[in-house]
């Protein structure tokens, strides 16, 4: 374990939990956690979570060693688009967690990649995310590459990078967008308050550009295509709220009150498309749009 020592810097008085979130960048139910469980003193005492800290205030607080999750085999059918000795472009369904973490510790698409290629995946990204390039959400569906060694994973990560690997998604978004095609440049980090959620902001963020194109209109909602500069955490999700047109469906960044009974997000990683490690070759790959998604285009058609 290692202790972190702060001394406050704050305009005014504020929450410990609070001040502790944004300082260590964490959640602020794992700052009160932390306290709750007494790995907090406040000017060398212990403390409860709404004790507000002023400047000048001295914060020790000791990080406990994160509890190892045991990473199984588990017989999950894969959709495996394409397969060869270095890779492997899966078609994630919707729902589907990608590696195991406090709260999913089991049933991934990394619990499964276990089952389908034993010890054959990149150990890059730790025993929790073996063969992992790039993530994408639970409720997102669709296309991801999987290294099955280290020297793959390296060679895909740095077109990521450099931003020649291609992205592209189909999504359903509130509203009526006013133009056929646009581009959103935003910074994205995360959020100053909400800390699960990510936001656009200036301080503390990572550049992000999102284009989207226009493919059909309905009556409040818009089928769109976009196509990823950038990889940030959510940044589809998030530059679609922030111009005023979040996907449907998306229980974090949308309205309050969900009408779509979609159950998570209308967002759906179509295309990707890389040089091959090995090969040197450009491969390129789509998959369709899954049921939920054409079930929902159906519905929306049918209310013009």
């Amino acid at each position: 374990m290692r202790t972190v020592e702060l001394t406050v810097d704050a305009s005014q008085p504020m929450r410990i939990d609070q001040y502790i979130a944004g300082a260590l960048n964490i959640t602020r139910s794992s700052a009160a956690k932390l306290i709750e469980e007494n790995y907090v003193l406040l000017n060398d005492k212990p403390v409860a979570k709404k004790t507000k800290v002023k400047t000048g205030d001295r914060l020790a607080i000791t990080m406990p060693e994160p509890k190892p999750l045991e990473v199984e085999k588990q017989d999950i059918p894969l959709d495996i688009v394409y397969e060869d000795d270095w890779l492997l472009v899966v078609n994630k369904p919707k729902g589907m967690v990608v590696h195991p973490a406090p709260g999913n510790p089991d049933g991934t698409l990394v619990n499964a990649l276990l089952n389908h290629c034993g010890d054959s995946l990149s150990g890059i990204n730790g025993v929790l995310r073996p063969g992992i390039v790039h993530r994408i959400d639970k409720n997102t569906s669709g296309l991801l590459v999987v290294a099955k060694n280290d020297i793959a994973h390296n060679f895909l990560s740095r077109q990521i990078k450099m931003h020649s690997f291609t992205r592209e998604y189909e999504a359903v978004v509130i509203g009526n967008l006013k133009s056929d095609s646009g581009k959103i440049d935003a910074p994205i980090g995360r959020h100053p308050v909400k800390r699960k959620q990510m936001a656009v902001v200036n301080k503390n963020s990572k550049h992000a550009v999102t284009y989207y194109y226009v493919l059909n209109r309905y009556n409040g909602y818009t089928h769109v295509r976009l196509k990823l500069e950038t990889g940030r955490t959510h940044q589809i999700r998030v530059h679609m709220a922030y111009i005023g047109h979040p996907v449907a469906g998306d229980d974090v960044y949308g309205p309050k009150k969900d009408k779509t009974g979609l159950n998570g997000q209308c967002l759906h990683a179509k295309k990707i498309g890389f040089i091959h490690p090995f090969t040197k070759e450009y491969l390129e790959f789509e998959c369709p749009l899954p049921d939920y998604f054409t079930d929902f285009l159906n519905k929306i058609s049918s209310t013009i």
